[in-house]
């Protein structure tokens, strides 16, 4: 797995649990007004917090990893070029510092901060840290999916849901970021689940699924630092996750083509059938 062993995936696990103790929790809801930015619209803010968390974790990053390449969501914000080294790098890891911003500098405790390695352009192990919490869902590619708490202990597995009929499943759907007609149609659609939810932070989404608590997830925008540690960590809990075509999902996948993600495919099917298929 190219210098990622069980060992470096816990050095990778405390890294980010060292940076939201010293640059997250402390500027949770004590951010002055001219600490947050707005981006591209009202809910894609960045604060002094996400800036100062991707720069603790990069340089622990390329500490621990040398001469890896590290994709950062802040960084990427001011140089797009960076996302075109991940699939050539012998080692990269993108990183999300603070998942679930606006809810972070809404004061509301609902926000991550995860990271993903790959090889070659293969996703190969995820993390997904709850600062508030204070432990962390792990996944290394073909190990499973796990939790580990503040002292790097390993607490408990995860695993998905057992599958349901579309009519018993809950979802977590992110339709906002959705083209029309399609975000019309699986708007009005979401009745036909038992019930949806909306964290404004695919951090906790994805533990959620991965935890057997919900059974599906909806994204439209597949930014990498977003999806690459939650698709792992759900896939190893024993999900099935494709694009809404029903091709395999990709780092390489930034805008478009949505990604679907549940128990096993008979429910990734019929969950694509009842939300996204034509009349």
């Amino acid at each position: 797995m190219n210098r990622l062993d069980a060992r470096a995936v816990g050095e990778v696990a405390a890294l980010l649990r060292d940076a939201a103790r010293a640059e997250i929790m402390p500027r949770f809801r004590r951010l002055a007004p001219a600490a947050v930015r707005v981006k591209s619209g009202p809910l894609d803010l960045v604060t002094e917090a996400d800036e100062a968390a991707e720069r603790v974790i990069e340089a622990g990053l390329r500490r621990i990893f040398p001469g890896c390449v590290v994709v950062g969501e802040e960084g990427t914000a001011a140089d797009a070029s960076l996302l075109s080294r991940i699939a050539g790098a012998d080692l990269a890891f993108v990183v999300d510092p603070v998942d679930g911003t606006a809810n972070f500098a809404a004061g509301v405790p609902l926000f991550g901060c995860m990271a993903a390695a790959f090889v070659r352009g293969e996703v190969v192990a995820g993390w997904i840290h709850d600062p508030l919490g204070d432990d962390t869902a792990v996944a290394l590619r073909g190990q499973g999916a796990w939790v580990e708490d503040a002292e790097g202990r390993r607490i408990g597995d995860l695993r998905v849901a057992p599958p349901a009929p579309v009519a018993r499943m809950v979802g977590a759907v992110s339709w906002g970021w959705m083209p029309e007609p399609l975000k019309s149609r699986v708007a009005s659609r979401l009745p036909r689940l038992a019930a949806t939810v909306n964290y404004r932070c695919a951090a906790h989404e994805y533990r959620l699924a991965a935890g057997g608590h919900a059974h599906l997830l909806v994204y439209n925008k597949l930014m990498p630092w977003d999806h690459a540690p939650g698709w792992l960590i759900h896939r190893e809990a024993g999900g099935h996750a494709a694009r809404f075509d029903g091709s395999p999902y990709e780092a390489g996948h930034q805008t478009g083509g949505g990604l679907l993600c549940a128990p096993d495919r008979a429910s990734w099917e019929a969950a694509r059938a009842a939300l996204l298929g034509e009349d």
